[in-house]
């Protein structure tokens, strides 16, 4: 600044300055020193205050609100529950076990102010029994009369050639990761229209936006389940119902990195667990982001996958020629 200062001095000034006697300064450029800094320093305020601002807003955004978890008992599900709890939402908590589910609603209480938060509801829900759903989908209901926010989580996992499953563990794959969250979906909505309020979360795999080998009824779920969400999302945004989805790659329970993936196959780098890994708690922060902002999807993914996503809309045939090769190489390692 001192340069630029010296470099804006006139003859008359510099030939002053050398001669010891103090230059007369413009007047613009002393106004311009002066307001220069201010203008830095409140610029830095402001942004200051608007991250406290969110930072506040994240912390009571779901205070008093009714939130759903389902499958409280997974490593997200227990993180969404302590955040939401601690946040002092009305909980209601769902997952196969009633027993673990009160063990963590007694966690939960034991952890917190009982003079802010709630003690959470407890429902059975199994997204395998399609026959129990309209009972907990009625039980979800009468907790609390109505809820704010449904977040889904529950997700079952195969990977395995297409040729050795059977017919009814697609069935159960679909059951879980497809009609299950749709029947609760569906069964929720009435109550959200007519109050024209809720929001209804999707945690969905990344499997959702891309398909590799190995994972075909897992993917054929999660592309369904997506593409629900997606079009649901335009159908009650006018009804007062947001939707959002969030796509990850994997949910990691630990900070140990997994074993790097052959560096000569290049699909199974796309889903690697390091790094593409994510822990819950990031995701569960993310949840709170997404809920506050309103977000219609967010992608949790490092560079490599995002670009696999790309590639499958804008270069199919490369992205084709490249899944072949890996099953190719893959197969051609097992038998060395």
């Amino acid at each position: 600044m001192l340069l630029v200062g010296f470099l804006m001095l006139d003859e008359r000034n510099l030939e002053q300055l050398f001669q010891g006697s103090p230059p007369e300064m413009d007047p613009t450029w002393t106004t311009t020193i002066l307001v220069v800094p201010c203008v830095v320093v409140l610029t830095a305020g402001f942004f200051y205050l608007y991250g406290a601002i969110i930072s506040l807003l994240s912390k009571t955004s779901v205070r008093n609100k009714v939130v759903v978890i389902t499958d409280a008992l997974s490593g997200l599900g227990k993180e969404c529950a302590d955040v939401f709890h601690r946040g002092g939402a009305r909980m209601i908590l769902c997952g196969k076990s009633w027993e673990k589910l009160e063990e963590l609603a007694d966690e939960l209480e034991k952890a917190s102010d009982p003079t802010v938060t709630f003690p959470p509801k407890l429902v059975l829900l199994d997204f395998g029994d399609m026959d129990g759903m309209a009972e907990a989908v009625a039980e979800v209901l009468d907790c609390y009369g109505c809820l704010d926010i449904l977040i889904f989580n529950s997700s079952m996992k195969v990977k395995a050639p297409a040729q050795s499953l059977s017919l009814e563990t697609d069935r159960l794959l679909m059951d879980i990761n497809y009609f299950g969250p749709i029947t609760l979906a569906k069964g929720v909505l009435p109550s959200m229209v007519s109050r024209r309020s809720g929001h209804l979360l999707l945690v969905n795999s990344i499997h959702g936006k891309i398909a590799v080998p190995f994972r075909t009824a897992y993917a054929a779920s999660k592309h369904a389940v997506q593409a629900f969400f997606d079009c649901l999302r335009a159908e009650v945004e006018e009804l007062g119902v947001s939707v959002s989805t969030i796509n990850h790659t994997f949910i990691s329970r630990s900070a140990v990195p997994a074993a790097p993936a052959s560096t000569s196959l290049l699909w199974p780098l796309l889903l690697s667990r390091k790094p593409g890994g994510v822990s819950p708690d990031e995701v569960a922060a993310e949840i709170v982001r997404t809920l506050n902002n309103k977000r219609k999807e967010v992608l949790i993914a490092p560079s490599l996958p995002k670009m696999a996503i790309y590639a499958r809309s804008f270069f199919p045939n490369v992205f084709f020629a490249v899944m072949a090769a890996g099953v190719k190489n893959s197969a051609a390692s097992e038998n060395m």
